[in-house]
């Protein structure tokens, strides 16, 4: 399965356990009784469930667990040992420690968050090996992307290398709705075959939703306008590796407008600076409503949201906070003074305070490159990157600001 080496890896030597039992058996090896595979969703799970089956010429048998969830108490525990049973008349498989001993079923579990299961189940003899699905890196994105245009037509412009760098952090499932929906944006302009555009216009379908038109006052397109060109204009002076691709005060999904960064490599490792540049610019939104109409209105609402759960990820869980940097700092509540909760508070608002202050100080010293930025899209309410790069063109990147680095998803910043 493309996209997923680290966790075929694992899973092959299940299939061996299935396909040669007795060469383990002889050793005085075990099959792994249970298999917990957890990830974000649309990774694979239960692709790679459904291989290790296929591979080892074993029966699968798939249940969500909602099919077990049922308001009459003892029917979803029935349903659960008429599906072992079933399994158990088409061995092999080996039932988990609690249940009737049965030499030949393995029950593999897909999960969301391994840490919000009960530690009981992860002991030896249950799920006693986990397998991490993350998202898939440059090359098993280049792979999938291979896999799910396979038998669609691609114009000679089409680069998949360059597409899949422009889709750090998208999930296998997400790879494969946004060939499809190249393909209909395709058979939607009625061409023979897809381009280039056709996969811009669905990165932006995928990551920021389906583009509407709604009657949007002068006033309010002007306060849109400049908004996103606070967004814009913060990504390229901090130095932006992860480039702004496009800017738009068009509305798709439930943002007005938006500012669509994608990076172009995976990584994996930022600096506080580089997280702190982060926080400039999601709230460089904001920060422009201030600098140019002296006000603020409610469109930074999901940048706020974002700008707030980055800076409670500095300081609770990286450690990068100045007066409790050097503390566990993902103990639960009830291990915490109430000093050292009262720190972690202070040090969160303290760093999106920073970030909003520096935000507008930038701002209102590049005021004119704001100004154009805003002009450009009043006039034709979409900006792409080469646009963006003529007119920022002489713009010197601040040189207190480190570089910016994206996260692990292209950053849609939304008015």
């Amino acid at each position: 399965m493309p996209g997923v080496p680290e966790a075929r890896s694992e899973l092959e030597e299940v299939v061996d356990f299935l396909s040669e039992p007795d060469r383990f058996a002889d050793l005085g090896a075990r099959v792994p009784k249970g298999i917990l595979l957890y990830g974000p969703p649309g990774t694979g799970k239960t692709l790679l469930a459904k291989a290790v089956a296929r591979e080892s010429g074993a029966a699968f048998y798939g249940q969500s667990a909602s099919a077990f969830v049922e308001m009459f108490a003892g029917l979803g525990a029935s349903r659960i040992r008429k599906l072992f049973d079933t399994a158990c008349k088409n061995q092999p498989l080996v039932e988990l420690d609690g249940f009737q001993g049965v030499p030949q079923v393995v029950v593999i579990a897909a999960s969301k968050r391994l840490e919000d299961l009960d530690p009981a189940l992860l002991r030896p003899g249950r799920f006693d090996r986990q397998v991490l699905v993350m998202p898939p890196d440059l090359s098993g994105r280049i792979s999938i992307l291979n896999v799910h245009t396979r038998g669609k037509p691609l114009g000679a412009d089409i680069d998949l290398e360059q597409i899949a760098r422009q889709t750090s952090g998208l999930t296998g499932a997400d790879l494969a709705n946004l060939c499809n929906e190249a393909a209909i944006s395709a058979g939607r302009a009625n061409r023979g075959s897809l381009i280039a555009s056709d996969f811009d216009l669905a990165l932006e379908r995928v990551v920021a939703g389906l583009q509407q038109r709604r009657v949007v006052s002068e006033k309010e397109k002007r306060i849109l306008a400049f908004h996103e060109a606070g967004h814009a204009l913060m990504s390229h002076l901090v130095g932006d590796p992860q480039p702004v691709q496009k800017v738009t005060i068009v509305s798709r999904g439930h943002a007005l407008g938006y500012t669509l960064n994608t990076p172009q490599e995976d990584r994996y490792l930022q600096t506080k600076e580089e997280l702190f540049d982060l926080l400039k610019v999601l709230l460089a939104g904001r920060a422009a409503e201030q600098v140019v109409f002296g006000r603020i209105t409610n469109g930074a609402a999901n940048d706020l949201e974002r700008a707030t759960e980055l800076a409670r990820s500095m300081v609770f869980e990286y450690g990068m906070g100045d007066a409790v940097n050097s503390r566990t700092v993902r103990a639960d509540n009830y291990a915490l003074s109430e000093h050292t909760k009262e720190l972690r508070d202070a040090e969160q608002a303290g760093l999106t305070d920073r970030a909003y202050h520096d935000a507008i100080r930038l701002l209102g010293e590049h005021r004119e490159a704001l100004d154009l930025l805003a002009s450009g899209l009043l006039d034709k309410e979409t900006l792409v990157r080469a646009e963006l790069q003529e007119l920022l063109a002489g713009v010197v990147p601040d040189s207190d600001s480190s570089s910016m680095v994206g996260k692990l998803v292209p950053l849609v910043s939304e008015g």
